[in-house]
């Protein structure tokens, strides 16, 4: 009889901590493969120049070890523990997961951003170190320990979707329809992951694991489905790339790089029915353990990224002086247009802005003066080295529609940076002030960090992440995504490309 080795407690907790640094810096290999032929065969110049930069960023991240994406993640952990698995250890999986989270997100080398509220109801305070882990364990034959360890971002997990259809109901009709309202927050281009059948929670799980499958739709195309399962996946893939919405839906050829299904036998009543995307800061790896050392990743080439060349000199966009902006000058900006941003501006999240319009209506000033000036939604991650700041992507802008319509008229605020389209309430709020909304790439947020000079926090400093910084930034690349008339880029750009 075969001798089983003991899994040690050092061995789970070193290689979930490698495991986070490894998935911050290191895009999976057939997603880099799988988004250099997007950037080949779009057609849409905005969209291709989105994904030429997250590209770009992608191979920056990796050479420089650090983060692809300022929204560093829930760490999400799927488990699968071998009825015979003998583990050196008597602390809860949980516990150990937890330790190798807090010592990944509070490296000296690489730290990563702490996202994580210990309270979701009340005080809603950072928890310091991204605990805890969300971890799902499953008893299965064999033994050895398997992991699947991702990272999931705000943006992508905020659009997730469930419903429980009929049993006749069209679970393809369903998952179009729900992609085509749900925006460009989750930062496409990315991956669809789709549960079907179970119970509630069972079809939840699945949709979430099936995003850590490897990419396999070009196999599919290129052979022709095999299975009424991949009929289905190739019918929702075309379908939802034909609705035009595009890489960070700009319009373009490529929503949705592939679609995963996983199903589950269910109650003859039920057909239960979760989405959850997957961004364009898609990061998962596997590995299991056998009692024979910690797991070891190995990087990927840096040869299967492409030369992407992205010009941010004069000749590709209007150069903008963010001290000392215009009526004049922001009328003239067009949606769609190439902005470079160099001057002074202000970070401020959902939290700051809160705090903001609370100080507005008691009576109170402001800490910082934003009358024209311009807003970044962005919470970076720490700067190590000789970093100004680290990553700096933008957030999901639709979060500060609320605030809008007292924020602009009482602060004279006049340009605010994020990512995704804004609500219909927004759009009129920024064309009634004459001010303007502009977007830089989400998924590119190690690229856009190179253009601050200089970052320093002035106010609401117990937010973290979420405290309002100056920057002053240099050569910033943007777009125009709603003009100081409320024309929105993100209305006209995927009607011209659906098809």
């Amino acid at each position: 009889m075969a001798v089983t080795n003991w899994i040690a407690e050092k061995d789970i907790v070193d290689s979930v901590t490698d495991a986070l640094q490894f998935i911050s810096y290191f895009h999976p290999q057939d997603f880099v493969q799988y988004l250099s032929r997007a950037y080949s065969v779009e057609t849409s110049p905005s969209a291709r120049s989105a994904i030429g930069q997250i590209l770009v960023n992608s191979r920056m991240a990796a050479m420089g070890k650090r983060p692809l994406c300022q929204d560093t993640g829930v760490v999400n952990v799927f488990a699968r523990v071998g009825i015979e698995a003998r583990i050196a250890s008597k602390k809860p999986l949980q516990e150990l997961i937890d330790e190798a989270a807090r010592r990944a997100y509070l490296s000296d080398e690489n730290p990563l951003r702490a996202s994580v509220v210990a309270d979701p109801l009340f005080a809603r305070r950072n928890s310091g170190d991204n605990t805890p882990a969300m971890v799902n364990v499953e008893l299965v034959a064999g033994d050895k320990l398997e992991f699947d360890v991702s990272a999931k971002g705000g943006g992508s997990e905020n659009k997730t979707k469930f419903a429980v259809l009929e049993p006749s109901d069209s679970v393809s009709d369903w998952v179009v329809k729900t992609v085509e309202k749900l925006g460009a927050g989750w930062c496409p281009p990315g991956i669809l992951g789709i549960g079907v059948g179970g119970s509630v929670e069972k079809t939840m799980l699945m949709a979430k694991q099936v995003l850590n499958e490897p990419l396999d739709m070009w196999d599919i195309l290129r052979r022709g489905p095999s299975s009424k399962l991949e009929e289905v996946r190739v019918e929702i893939y075309e379908r939802v790339n034909a609705l035009g919405i595009g890489a960070q839906g700009l319009g373009g050829m490529t929503t949705v790089l592939d679609v995963k299904i996983r199903s589950f036998p269910t109650h003859a009543a039920s057909l239960p029915v979760a989405l959850i995307p997957n961004c364009a800061a898609t990061r998962h790896v596997h590995f299991s353990l056998d009692g024979f050392g910690p797991a070891q990743f190995e990087p990927p080439d840096i040869h299967d990224w492409p030369q992407v060349i992205i010009d941010h000199t004069a000749s590709s966009g209007r150069r903008v002086d963010l001290d000392h902006l215009t009526d004049d000058e922001i009328a003239g900006w067009k949606p769609g247009e190439t902005l470079l941003l160099s001057g002074t501006l202000f970070t401020g999240r959902d939290a700051a802005h809160k705090r903001m319009l609370e100080a507005l209506r008691a009576g109170q000033p402001l800490p910082v003066d934003l009358r024209n000036k311009a807003i970044y939604y962005v919470g970076p991650v720490d700067p190590v080295g000789d970093e100004v700041i680290g990553p700096a992507g933008p957030t999901t802008s639709t979060r500060m529609d609320r605030f809008l319509d007292e924020l602009l008229p009482a602060t004279g605020l006049k340009v605010m940076i994020g990512k995704a389209e804004r609500g219909d309430s927004a759009i009129r709020a920024i064309a009634k002030n004459k001010a303007a909304y502009l977007i830089a790439v989400g998924g590119a947020a190690y690229l856009v960090s190179k253009a601050v000079r200089s970052a320093q926090p002035v106010a609401y400093q117990d937010l973290g992440m979420e405290a309002i910084y100056r920057m002053v930034v240099e050569d910033m690349p943007v777009m125009v995504a709603v003009d100081c008339r409320g024309t929105s880029i993100h209305t006209v750009g995927p009607a011209l490309y659906r098809r």
